[in-house]
């Protein structure tokens, strides 16, 4: 009766129907249900049937703000949102994340996106065609060589006809193929044969994703202008593996694609910015080292922010557990030297923003090998010496960008130590924050929370900020910085 009743309705309902069954993790069968259930207690009338069918069925399923309606006649969504109207082409990759590209569609058509999907031959063995299908509403492209979709050379067609091209996940062999300029598959074919933007979320072993064919392929593809967003660091689907290679979250990669498809005024077009971001890591011995709690949020989200208004981002980062923003070069580091080393190759720059929680002091000389703890024996006396003033060297180097940004986290006299440090430093803005347990900054703090409450000190005086998610302190301070740049010439 069920597969009767779905078999029987207008195909408009039925992409509706379908699309809806795949956002609430029920089958078709049991949307039919529901919607016979509301029309059998009168919620349902004749005159547009479409628009009252589906708003009976997101308040029965409460899914009433997951996704667009639907217009009669069209089968497409008709919302506004952040990518209302735009064109997405996602390539589908071959790996165990692929499943997380069928959430990353659903999160798309949310926000008024259409998106067609091409899948590899190994994306296939992993997710199904029909649930790529169902959530995008379209066909489901997956042959080079197929009959219907190559009459009018459907490679090239899906390749022109997006605003923007994504491949979730790239797998090491797709970087390979398009870093190389192969093309044996659709999948490689489209895109090679595009004009638009890329974006890639890579998600693979770790091993792979460090190995040196990977590293150039990806620094090739770079050169070549496509985006990267991740990969994350974290536990493989593989057991007993985990590092860096897990794809980016699908909400991480909406977010990379809006800022990618963002058409308003880049008030940075044409500055080169360098930021630091997360602690650093001062090695002790081959498994110890000293480190401290920044989680490289809000460096990542202001260099993120500074990309968003059209800035060329030199990202450099201490170790951190989270993706690389996306749009931005980021340059990975392990101690304070190494992060000296990079700031400074990266110059001339425009603008340089210290967000990173530099180690002030490190082994004068690291063990080769474990130290062992001696019974009897106290620990052993470690003799330290000081790291180099990454800040103080650009705020007073030859080379010196022309607006310079420190942060100072500071628990006690937050605004005398960010004075002082102003001074020091050669830095035109301070951007201040007391990282201490009683801020009252959200549950967790400042270091590795996601709220903070800054004060920015300059010779002029010091402004106040209220308390708000690092995001939000981020796209401030970007905006601040595009306005002091503005009055620069550099």
């Amino acid at each position: 009766m069920a597969s009767i009743t779905i078999r029987n309705l207008d195909d408009e309902v039925k992409d509706l129907l379908r699309q809806l069954a795949a956002e609430n993790g029920c089958s078709m069968e049991e949307q039919a249900r529901a919607m016979i259930r509301a029309a059998v207690e009168g919620r349902a009338g004749q005159a547009d049937r479409i628009d009252q069918i589906e708003k009976t069925l997101r308040a029965l399923t409460g899914s009433e703000r997951q996704t667009a309606p639907v217009s009669a006649g069209s089968g497409k969504p008709s919302v506004r949102g952040t990518l209302s109207g735009k064109r997405i082409l996602l390539i589908i990759g071959g790996g165990i994340a692929a499943y997380k590209a069928l959430d990353l569609i659903r999160r798309l058509r949310e926000r008024g996106a259409s998106v067609r999907v091409v899948m590899t031959a190994a994306a296939q063995e992993f997710v199904t065609t029909l649930s790529a299908g169902a959530l995008s509403a379209d066909h489901v492209f997956t042959e080079l060589f197929d009959r219907n979709d190559e009459h009018d050379v459907g490679h090239i067609r899906l390749s022109r006809e997006a605003d923007l091209l994504v491949v979730a996940p790239a797998t090491a062999d797709l970087m390979a193929k398009l870093a190389n300029g192969h093309a044996n598959d659709l999948a490689s074919t489209v895109l090679l044969a595009t004009d638009k933007k890329v974006l890639m979320a890579p998600a693979m072993n770790p091993r792979m994703w460090s190995h040196p064919a990977t590293r150039r392929n990806r620094a090739t593809l770079l050169k070549d202008g496509i985006a990267f967003v991740g990969p994350a660091k974290g536990e493989m689907a593989e057991s007993n593996e985990a590092g860096e290679g897990r794809m980016a979250e699908p909400l991480e990669i909406v977010a990379a694609i809006e800022a990618m498809l963002d058409e308003r005024p880049k008030p940075l077009a044409g500055r080169r910015i360098i930021v630091t971001s997360g602690p650093t890591h001062e090695p002790i011995d081959p498994v110890r080292y000293i480190a401290n709690r920044s989680s490289g949020k809000q460096g990542h989200a202001i260099a993120a922010a500074l990309a968003k208004l059209g800035a060329d981002v030199r990202l450099v980062s201490g170790p951190v557990n989270i993706a690389d923003p996306a749009g931005v070069a980021t340059t990975h580091v392990e101690t304070a030297v190494e992060m000296k080393e990079a700031v400074e190759s990266l110059l001339p720059a425009d603008a340089a923003v210290f967000v990173a929680a530099v180690a002030d002091w490190r082994t004068a000389n690291a063990s080769g090998e474990k130290i062992k703890k001696v019974a009897g024996e106290g620990p052993p006396s470690l003799k330290m010496v000081e790291n180099p003033d990454i800040l103080a060297g650009v705020g007073h180097h030859s080379r010196r960008p022309g607006l310079v940004v420190g942060f100072a986290a500071e628990t006690q006299d937050l605004i005398g130590n960010a004075e002082a440090k102003l001074r020091k430093k050669g830095a035109d803005l301070i951007v201040a924050n007391d990282v201490s347990h009683e801020s009252g900054i959200g549950p967790s703090g400042v270091m590795g929370g996601d709220r903070n409450k800054v004060r920015i000190v300059s010779k002029s005086g010091v402004e106040e900020w209220p308390e708000m998610g690092k995001d939000e302190v981020a796209a401030r301070l970007a905006a601040l910085i595009a306005e002091r740049l503005a009055t620069i010439v550099v």
